[in-house]
């Protein structure tokens, strides 16, 4: 390929003031120096790269002198170090603005993104200059762990530099957010966040991941990305230590807490009477909650718990008594486990409900 030509107007002035200095031995003034940065500055924005720049203007050097006298060359070699790095130091600070202004429109465009703000087609148009076509169904994969993350965190790049190995140029948006680590992807690339849990769990030493539902749409990635916070926000109340969490498959837990009062009733009516038993509710709680983990198998339970079968039995028996429900019974049991469930959404018996 041809390479483009350095129009003149990037070199104007520069042999010129090369011929002062070779002629009067004096250095570049201060405004010479600031034209040139400034001429550099303008080639960076008209897109012409540094190495070609920096050729052309050795170029123009070796046109004007070709056999430059010893005199010459102890004056001119100093002058054009001086020029040149001035132009490049032009260059690199249109560079780095034009970075900082590309950092400044991702940042906006993200928050706007998972924020659900602006206007959803204007969303959409600046969506693409990112790598996503918002007419799609994406799904959202977070990461959170003890240590926040951020773009420039090494956890990033590390996961950033799999993703990129593995997949190459697909339409994969990954960036930060509140200290998490996230991913969105089309919806039918879901080996993507598959492969992003695992490299991202590993990366983090261990930080738990949450996958959202496939959704269309701008509006389709709020939501995605809102189902993957409510899983890592169920998480530690349900004690679910997964490395990967599917909102999906969590489904069943917004749906019992969406009448926050109904549930609040269940759980004191059914538990409830469990508080005037010795040590409080938390500990028949914590009971309930592994027999019904084990699928009330009370080997098992006793196992966990790190009970003998008998003083299981006997918590189980104390259970019914007081709440009138038997965990050993089916039509009992639902009920029981349904606002054990409820009592470990709710924070209860450490908060009010």
């Amino acid at each position: 390929m041809t390479r483009p030509e350095i129009p003149d107007e990037y070199l104007a002035g520069y042999t010129q003031i090369l011929a002062e200095v070779c002629a009067t031995g004096r250095r570049l003034t201060r405004d010479e120096l600031e034209s040139l940065r400034v001429r550099g500055e303008r080639a960076a924005e008209a897109g012409y790269g540094l190495r070609a720049l920096v050729r052309r203007h050795l170029s123009a050097t070796r046109e004007a002198w070709p056999n430059p006298t010893p005199a010459e060359a102890d004056r001119l070699l100093p002058a054009v170090e001086q020029a040149v790095d001035a132009f490049a130091e032009g260059h690199e600070r249109a560079q780095q603005l034009a970075v900082r202004q590309e950092e400044a429109a991702r940042r906006e465009f993200i928050d706007d993104l998972l924020y659900g703000r602006s206007d959803l087609g204007r969303l959409a148009e600046r969506a693409e200059r990112f790598g996503l076509i918002l007419a799609r169904a994406h799904a959202v994969a977070v990461a959170q762990s003890d240590e926040p993350v951020d773009d420039a965190h090494p956890a990033t790049r590390q996961v950033e530099s799999a993703l990129v190995s593995r997949f190459g140029e697909r339409r994969i948006l990954l960036t930060t957010k509140d200290g998490r680590l996230i991913c969105i992807a089309p919806s039918d690339q879901e080996e993507v966040l598959t492969f992003f849990a695992k490299q991202a769990h590993a990366v983090t030493d261990g930080g738990q991941v949450a996958i959202g539902r496939p959704h269309p749409g701008a509006g389709g990635v709020v939501h995605s990305y809102e189902e993957a916070l409510n899983a890592l926000d169920l998480a530690p109340r349900l004690n679910l230590e997964e490395p990967v969490l599917r909102a999906a498959d969590l489904l069943v837990y917004p749906v019992l807490t969406r009448d926050r009062q109904a549930m609040a009733d269940l759980v004191l009516d059914t538990l409830g009477p469990l508080r005037s038993a010795r040590g409080g509710a938390g500990t028949f709680i914590d009971t309930l909650t592994a027999y019904f983990d084990t699928g009330c198998i009370s080997a098992e339970t006793a196992r966990r718990l790190n009970l003998s079968v008998r003083a299981l039995t006997y918590r189980l028996e104390r259970v019914h008594k007081l709440t009138g429900a038997n965990p050993a019974d089916p039509v009992h049991r639902y009920t029981l486990q349904t606002a054990v469930i409820g009592a470990r959404l709710l924070g209860w018996p450490d908060n009010e409900v």
